[in-house]
């Protein structure tokens, strides 16, 4: 069920990738085109065991309204891949010449 735009299962995703790659709630939050204060409340209710729970009272969204935000996140995503395809590769270099 759709909620303010975020599935229960991306909310549940969202929240694990705070601690399993230990980045900050601000970084997951940029990286997933989302409010950096509903990642940490989602966080919160987490480590409380009450996210289960979360936004039973809230009305489900327009379709329009979560398309827009569907695509909100697939530009994210989008992005986020750009990056990573932008950057270097780690690797050892190796000298044509020994050291003196």
């Amino acid at each position: 069920m759709r909620w303010n735009g975020y599935r229960d299962s991306m909310r549940e995703q969202a929240v694990r990738l705070v601690p399993e790659q230990a980045l900050t709630i601000p970084k997951v939050a940029r990286r997933l085109a989302m409010s950096a204060k509903t990642l940490a409340n989602w966080v919160f209710r987490a480590r409380q065991g009450q996210l289960a729970g979360l936004n039973k009272t809230r009305r489900p969204v327009t379709e329009l309204e979560a398309e827009v935000s569907q695509l909100k996140r697939d530009i994210a995503e989008a992005r986020m891949e750009r990056d990573i395809l932008r950057k270097p590769p780690r690797t050892l270099r190796r000298r044509s010449q020994p050291c003196r």
